[in-house]
């Protein structure tokens, strides 16, 4: 009997491909190139399955291919923002993902963000290599503290629960949060939690707000000026979540007018571009994606 085709978008672990060549008539990307849409078609037509990533964009002009062989899109990761769910449905095309193996990976870098932006390590290895740098003074780029410090979390799930797990029980921090989805309470109060009823009241109290929350149309450009104005003056915001949570262009204004006092950012709106109005910054962290590295 023949193997199924899949097609792999985007190169990926050597694992991955060494196991996909063995149990498939595996299309591989070698040079790791991001697929046109029209790729993408040529995908869906010759392939019986479709291993997709977070950098393609599956439109329904993608999945209206014909004529079509693609039964499912496997998607390498947790959130599938990117592919038009109900067209694939409508289609008969299963749509899969990967929820709970990033977890760990992701609490990690957002922990290494707040720490990265309240001490300035970016700004500081940025003086070092310029050789700007020129001695240790008592004053010398001084930062905010992170310990006993309140965080704010915006969505409890797998990556928000272990957020907190982190904040809390390593850097003793108060933690509060909004989710539509509230924890148990004998949960919450193991983690640490203190759950409020609003997101306002969370970004209000907290001295970091870190959004842990899905990309979809309910938050699509959650965080904007009116909520970024409840911060306070000396909080920072973070997110690994998706891009298009936060408007850029208020973000960008918030940091201008010091409504909030800077953000540590590992998604973009529209990767791989960064508006210059976050490219610019001392006080804000911007990292390539790294949540899944």
């Amino acid at each position: 009997m023949s193997l199924l085709r899949v097609f792999a978008t985007r190169r990926l672990p050597e694992p991955v491909e060494v196991e996909l060549a063995r149990d498939f008539d595996a299309v591989l990307n070698p040079d790791d190139h991001q697929f046109t849409e029209t790729e993408l078609l040529e995908a869906l037509r010759e392939a019986d399955g479709v291993l997709c990533t977070v950098s393609d964009h599956i439109t329904p002009r993608v999945l209206a291919a014909e004529p079509r062989r693609c039964r499912i899109l496997a998607n390498f990761g947790v959130g599938y923002n990117h592919i038009d769910i109900a067209e694939a449905g409508r289609r008969g095309i299963t749509v899969s993902n990967t929820p709970g193996v990033l977890t760990e990976a992701t609490a990690d870098l957002t922990m290494a963000l707040i720490l990265m932006v309240a001490r300035r390590c970016g700004e500081g290895e940025r003086q070092v290599r310029s050789g700007s740098w020129t001695s240790w003074g008592p004053t010398h780029m001084m930062g905010a503290d992170v310990g006993g410090r309140t965080l704010g979390i915006i969505g409890l799930g797998r990556i928000g629960r272990a957020v907190a797990r982190r904040s809390h029980a390593g850097f003793g921090m108060k933690v509060l949060s909004y989710t539509p989805h509230p924890l148990p309470a004998a949960e919450a109060d193991q983690l640490g939690v203190t759950q409020l009823s609003s997101i306002k009241g969370v970004l209000a109290e907290s001295d970091f707000v870190s959004l842990h929350c899905p990309a979809n149309s309910a938050t699509y450009h959650l965080i904007h000026a009116e909520w970024l104005l409840l911060m306070k003056p000396t909080a920072f915001l973070i997110n690994t979540a998706r891009g298009d949570i936060v408007d850029e262009a208020d973000l960008a204004r918030a940091l201008d007018e010091k409504w909030i006092a800077g953000a540590g950012l590992d998604v973009y709106e529209q990767e791989p571009r960064v508006p210059a109005g976050l490219l610019n910054r001392e006080n804000v962290v911007l990292l390539p994606h790294l949540g899944s590295a």
